[in-house]
């Protein structure tokens, strides 16, 4: 659609302008502090530290690394369990399985990273509503 459209040419529902969150939260650019979150440490300090923490951006951002972290972990735990417990998998199946389900997550860390940066709250299924309550 273009840019100038109003509303959906298909439904007719308007058509909401994007918000981009916009200046600084701390001593960072508050697009910065997002994506920064998308690592380890600096969300669980975001999360401590009182100009961050207050941030809404800022703080969805690093509740939702903090649990795609925590998904990721259980999913690739998930699979190593299941598949040599079971012992229905052969080994090497087992360890191309895993790799796919790990660069699948990277690409999601990236995306993630590069929304924050273009200062969009892009919410993951069921991640990304914890995160905003």
């Amino acid at each position: 659609m273009p840019d100038t459209a109003g509303f959906c040419p298909n439904c007719g529902l308007p058509i909401l302008p994007l918000e981009r969150a916009e200046g600084s939260v701390g001593v960072l650019p508050v697009r910065v502090s997002g994506a920064l979150a998308y690592f380890l440490l600096p969300s669980a300090v975001f999360l401590s530290l009182e100009p961050y923490k207050s941030n809404r951006f800022v703080r969805f951002h690093s509740l939702q690394s903090i649990g795609f972290l925590l998904a990721g972990l259980l999913i690739g735990a998930t699979l190593w369990i299941v598949g040599s417990v079971l012992g229905l998998i052969p080994i090497l199946a087992l360890l191309f399985v895993c790799m796919l389900v790990g660069l699948a997550l990277f690409v999601i860390w990236i995306v993630l990273v590069v929304k924050a940066l273009q200062g969009e709250m892009l919410k993951l299924p069921l991640l990304g509503e914890l995160a905003e309550r």
